[in-house]
């Protein structure tokens, strides 16, 4: 570990517009169909391009059916060598609006990949509670899921908000989607990002900035968090525009 990693975090750097949380529930389906890698880099795999064809039909099918808003396949890229970090190689992120039955329509989503025999890892329903950006402005880009553990989501959202100056000042990072998953799941908090460029990049300006150890590490550390990141691009259904 970085020997400044363990300094007092410095001071916030001014955070970036805030804007409303986007409404609705949202419903995140970590597959696990074939998460080989070779390094960090995850591996081609016909099986995995086998769920992710499924994964769009059963959206066509079940998810136009629940009434789900807008949903996203995406196949993970990069798996970082953090520990616990989570091996899923497929992810489907589906939000339904502020309707009164809209939990319920993504539980009818999710009943259909279980059914389907999907291999699903983990399974969560959450909420957006803070965002700047329009993080889905473009699906033409790579995305960062980043999965952070804390004891207390409050404590994690605000300890969130202190570093987000810090990417949008330092990185160039224009957007964010923060979600809080229900309780009982293993994360706190998932941060739903669309990347200002290529993914290896950006890790490395990340790694290679002296600020990131005292402004965000640290900070991390002193919340009592970790995060779990994966990175990854979205899928298109074969013959058709992106779901």
């Amino acid at each position: 570990m970085v020997g400044s990693d363990r300094k007092a975090p410095a001071p916030p750097l001014p955070p970036p517009p805030f804007t409303e949380p986007i409404p609705g529930s949202w419903l995140y389906l970590g597959l696990s169909a074939d998460p080989r890698t070779a390094g960090p880099r995850v591996r081609r795999s016909p099986e995995r391009a086998r769920v992710i064809t499924r994964c769009h039909a059963l959206l066509d099918d079940a998810g136009g059916r629940a009434g789900v808003t807008d949903a996203t396949v995406l196949e993970t890229v990069l798996i970082p060598p953090i520990s616990g970090v989570p091996r899923f190689d497929v992810v489907v992120l589906a939000r339904a609006g502020a309707a009164p039955d809209g939990a319920a329509r993504l539980a009818t989503l999710r009943a259909a990949f279980e059914a389907d025999g999907m291999p699903v890892a983990q399974a969560m329903t959450a909420r957006n509670v803070r965002r700047f950006g329009d993080t889905e402005r473009t699906r033409d880009a790579t995305f960062l899921l980043n999965h952070f553990t804390a004891a207390d989501p409050d404590d994690a959202r605000r300890a969130w908000e202190d570093i987000s100056g810090w990417y949008a000042a330092v990185l160039g990072v224009d957007n964010s989607t923060l979600l809080r998953p229900e309780p009982g799941t293993p994360y706190a908090l998932v941060n739903y990002v669309r990347l200002p460029g290529a993914p290896v990049p950006f890790l490395l300006r990340q790694l290679a900035s002296p600020s990131y150890y005292r402004q965000v590490r640290a900070r991390l550390r002193a919340h009592g968090m970790a995060f779990l990141p994966l990175l990854l691009r979205p899928t298109r259904p074969v013959g058709r525009g992106s779901t």
